[in-house]
């Protein structure tokens, strides 16, 4: 990936956030502690996911999106049911699992403290998502888990938020790349009902079927 797509290991573009890993080295210093690169496939990516951040011992541990809590074992067992990834979830960035033509990143690279990003980090780490969606040249689809992700990911775009709304299951068209929204797939939301296997499972569908339609 071009450079400008990840922030370097010791970003300071946000200074809460880089004092917050720092506190992270000194007291889980075998965690990854730094910005979470993008995890890639190796073929052609037409399907980007966009989460909200790293996990404090998720990926800020494992330093894969989505790797090592409870939003990962739901998001990567449906992207294998739909044969968006290949091989097996291990909880760990060494368990060999291969995405199939998608990739998946966060609107906030590092860890927030209490998992809650402050706006002006969010347009800071704007930067990264934007140059990243430029980088992928055959992308068609974007599916953002969440109303953070989705209004980042639609002024990335540069769209108007009043003419894109988070809604689950909604699908906008941007040009040539279709947006496609969920509910996070965070333990809180399943456990609360807000999000259920089969609504996550639909919308992962639906991102797929617009990443593949053109």
């Amino acid at each position: 990936m071009p450079s400008n797509c990840e922030p370097a290991s010791d970003c300071s573009l946000c200074p809460r956030l880089a004092s917050f890993r720092r506190q992270n080295a000194r007291a889980l210093p075998d965690y990854f502690n730094a910005p979470v690169p993008t995890f890639c496939a190796k073929d052609q990516v037409r399907l980007l996911i966009v989460g909200l951040a790293p996990g404090l011992h998720g990926a800020n541990r494992t330093g894969r999106p989505f790797t090592g809590d409870y939003a990962g074992d739901l998001l990567y067992a449906t992207l294998l049911r739909h044969k968006l990834a290949l091989g097996r979830y291990g909880m760990r960035p060494d368990d060999g699992l291969e995405l199939k033509g998608c990739a998946i990143t966060n609107a906030v690279r590092c860890v927030p403290p209490q998992n809650k990003p402050l706006p002006a980090e969010i347009n800071s780490c704007r930067r990264f998502l934007a140059a990243q969606i430029a980088a992928l040249p055959q992308l068609r689809a974007i599916l953002v888990l969440g109303k953070i992700a989705h209004d980042s990911v639609v002024k990335a775009l540069e769209l108007k938020l009043k003419d894109h709304p988070f809604r689950h299951g909604a699908s906008y068209n941007a040009g040539q790349l279709t947006v496609v929204s969920s509910y996070h797939c965070s333990r809180y939301n399943t456990n609360t009902g807000v999000l259920t296997s089969e609504m996550f499972d639909s919308a992962v569908r639906i991102a797929r079927l617009a990443a593949i339609a053109s």
